[in-house]
């Protein structure tokens, strides 16, 4: 692993910090929502069909906090590419390698819908919420789909590549049943255009800290062997 990427120090850190951060922006996607919107609002938000009516408006009341939380949220997706790579390069093998490509390519997706959720926010701020809504849930499923549909596809990625990833972990050692089932579950959160999170989504996404962070603290305890002639081997 230290001399493929991400190596040690890369993937180590990712492992470590990509889960912790993406927790984080569940917790601030469910916090920003419940503090920018008062009690009849969260009322009329549930009534509706999708959550982006919400989250519309919630952006609306506290523009600041919610950028904030979808920030964080897309840089959780950034950081767990690396570390979804270097959890399948530790458990190794053809199932392995599939799971952490479809991770990865569910990690695109969501990076895709942070693109669509920062364009809709900033329509409010061009045609304010009432216009930026209309315009929006009209365009919803093609916004939300992409171009002939990439993005929906690559979003399948997270649910299957976290079935292959948990049962090659599992299968290897690398993880034991309980540490497995945590990925599995992480892999089960919404994909999608300004979805609103939930106390579960927080929860689970903590799991998939307790898988993968005393992973990232192993990889990055680990030493190169040291070449003959040769005092010190750097590993990034």
């Amino acid at each position: 692993m230290n001399s493929l990427f991400p190596g040690r120090w890369i993937g180590g850190v990712a492992l470590i910090l990509g889960p912790v951060v993406m927790c984080a922006g569940y917790l601030l996607r469910y916090v920003s929502t419940v503090t920018a919107l008062t009690s009849q609002q969260q009322a009329w938000a549930e009534q509706q069909p999708f959550a982006a009516y919400g989250q519309l408006v919630a952006y609306t009341s506290e523009p600041t906090l919610l950028t904030v939380s979808y920030a964080v949220f897309a840089l959780g997706a950034v950081l767990l590419f690396p570390a979804f790579i270097a959890l399948g390069q530790r458990v190794g093998g053809g199932l392995a390698f599939w799971g952490a490509g479809l991770l990865v390519a569910g990690l695109f997706a969501r990076l895709y819908f942070a693109g669509a959720d920062q364009a809709a926010f900033q329509l409010t701020e061009v045609l304010g919420v009432e216009h930026a809504t209309n315009a929006v849930m009209e365009e919803y499923v093609d916004i939300s789909y992409g171009p002939w549909r990439v993005p929906v596809w690559a979003s399948v990625g997270q649910y299957a590549g976290s079935l292959l990833l948990a049962i090659a972990a599992w299968r290897s050692g690398v993880f034991g049943t309980a540490r497995a089932v945590m990925v599995l579950l992480a892999g089960g959160t919404w994909m999608g255009v300004l979805k609103g999170a939930s106390i579960p989504d927080v929860l689970v996404s903590g799991l998939l800290c307790v898988a993968l962070i005393p992973l990232g603290a192993q990889v990055l305890r680990e030493r190169l062997p040291v070449p003959a002639g040769r005092s010190k081997v750097l590993s990034w």
